[in-house]
């Protein structure tokens, strides 16, 4: 008869991989919590580990200061707005003004997310301290979304549809008109009605379609 042996154990308490990055996820997402609730200078390394039942040596064992924790815990919301390159392709359909709309809605959509919300908050209040914050949101986030809107732009241009133009310029005018006025009325905590906001879309998309029409 061939002897068994005792059943070969795993070590206790050693989490998964998965398990590791969910609870890294949610060591980033409670560090920018509490860096908008108190402030970069207020909140410590110490009440971001509590929250989130870790040891602060645990943190630093990932972080070696503050700074970094804070940067890391931004990208990761930065990261989280980023449009994927088929979900923007899919926008360009033909209708100019419909792949405008489109666009637009999107990424004013992104800002009333909880995470889209909290990281216009965090970067309004920390980017004199951290610059890279704000450039790296542009980078990944908004300006592939410009890019998108220019390269539409430009095969418009081509069409025959609009006035010849830079292009570029105009996609970032565009997008700031659209975008940005109605996040800064989000993030003061009044946001726009889903009418109001059918409203503004529609009457910029319109305002550059009109200036960009062929003489």
């Amino acid at each position: 008869m061939t002897e068994v042996g005792p059943p070969i154990r795993r070590a206790a308490g050693r989490p998964t991989r998965a398990q590791a990055e969910a609870r890294h996820e949610e060591l980033l997402d409670t560090a920018l919590d509490l860096f908008l609730e108190y402030g970069f200078e207020l909140a410590t390394i110490e009440m971001i580990a509590g929250r989130v039942n870790m040891t602060k040596r645990t943190v630093y064992a990932r972080y070696p200061d503050k700074a970094s924790l804070f940067l890391a815990a931004v990208r990761r919301a930065i990261e989280r707005q980023v449009v994927p390159a088929d979900v923007l392709a899919g926008f360009d359909n033909g209708d100019l003004a419909a792949t405008l709309t489109a666009v637009a809605r999107l990424r004013i959509d992104q800002v009333m997310t909880p995470n889209g919300l909290r990281l216009q908050r965090i970067i309004n209040t920390e980017s004199y301290r951290f610059p890279e914050i704000f450039v790296a949101n542009y980078d990944l986030s908004a300006g592939p979304v410009v890019d998108f809107v220019a390269g539409v732009l430009d095969r418009a241009i081509a069409a025959g549809t609009i006035a010849p133009t830079n292009s570029g310029q105009a996609a970032r005018a565009f997008m700031s008109m659209v975008v940005g006025g109605q996040v800064r009325s989000i993030v003061a905590g009044r946001p726009p009605t889903p009418e109001q906001l059918d409203e503004r879309v529609q009457f910029t998309v319109g305002l550059l379609l009109d200036g960009l029409r062929p003489r």
